[in-house]
């Protein structure tokens, strides 16, 4: 039987299983399909959180002439050594973080017959319900399902992906992504800064850039030691913004050849350099 090709935005991604439809189908006696056994998953070492801590850069301080000086410093130190680092008094409203992440939940607990309503087509971007750049059938491939949708500028919207339950939804999405452009700009002014370049330099290189939301689902896995969640990647962007959903330790980096374990601070946005900002850096 021919495969269903969706056209993304790195080229076309194979139609393969809704991975939490599968989870749900295993037990603990079951072995996982071969094509999700990644044999790199147990290579490299996980650093343990309690000994290494990514770095916490406070957007207040940032803002506040009292202590923007020391803080800006704090954070140019970050870039360079970290690339990551854990934003927090970052002025998204407590409220609208936690009815995202409620939204979130409820989303992916939806039958999968609901959810597919808002599966991707081949309209060639990401937007939609499924997953992408799976460009083979020999490909081994991640252990998630991912929901993705352009959200600024608004004029790239396409809404027939952007779901009408739970009805708070889209609503919480366009006011979260209107936050998550105020960080931005004000990050970008003290990263530019400390770069010495003009903060207008930045805002007019990232202006009508696309902003997107996408929401990635780990199932539990049987044999979860032989799985990987995200494909080791980095990210073409300017930089991501991140939020955990729940307390389940998942999001793991890269620094000095060791893979180190992110325990993310309540209501915290982790901030990851792309790598345009991230070379920016390593020039200096």
């Amino acid at each position: 039987m021919a495969k269903r090709v969706v056209r993304s935005q790195g080229g076309y991604t194979l139609s393969v299983p809704n991975v939490q439809n599968l989870a749900t189908s295993l037990d603990k006696s079951t072995h996982i399909p071969e094509r999700y056994v990644r044999p790199e998953a147990n290579v490299d070492p996980i650093a343990r959180t309690n000994e290494i801590e990514l770095p916490v850069i406070d957007l207040a301080k940032l803002i506040d002439p009292e202590f923007s000086k020391e803080e800006a410093a704090k954070l140019h130190r970050t870039c360079q050594e970290w690339s990551f680092f854990q934003l927090v008094n970052h002025g998204v409203p407590e409220e609208l973080i936690k009815g995202l992440k409620a939204n979130t939940v409820e989303f992916f607990d939806k039958p999968l017959e609901e959810k597919m309503v808002y599966k991707q087509d081949n309209n060639g971007t990401l937007q939609g319900y499924g997953q992408t750049f799976v460009l083979s059938e020999e490909q081994k491939l991640d252990w998630s399902d991912m929901f993705y949708v352009t959200t600024r500028p608004v004029a790239l919207r396409n809404m027939k992906f952007w779901p009408t339950s739970p009805s708070t939804f889209r609503d919480n999405m366009d006011r979260y992504s209107l936050e998550l452009t105020k960080v931005a700009s004000c990050l970008w002014h003290y990263i530019a800064t400390n770069l010495g370049v003009a903060p207008e330099v930045f805002e007019q290189l990232f202006k009508d850039h696309p902003q997107g939301l996408r929401f990635n689902y780990y199932p539990p896995c049987p044999e979860a030691d032989k799985v990987i969640g995200i494909s080791p990647h980095s990210d073409g962007s300017g930089f991501s913004i991140l939020l955990q959903i729940n307390d389940v330790q998942g999001l793991q980096i890269r620094k000095d050849g060791e893979w180190i374990a992110v325990s993310a601070l309540p209501n915290a946005l982790i901030v990851n350099l792309g790598d345009v900002t991230e070379l920016k850096f390593e020039q200096l």
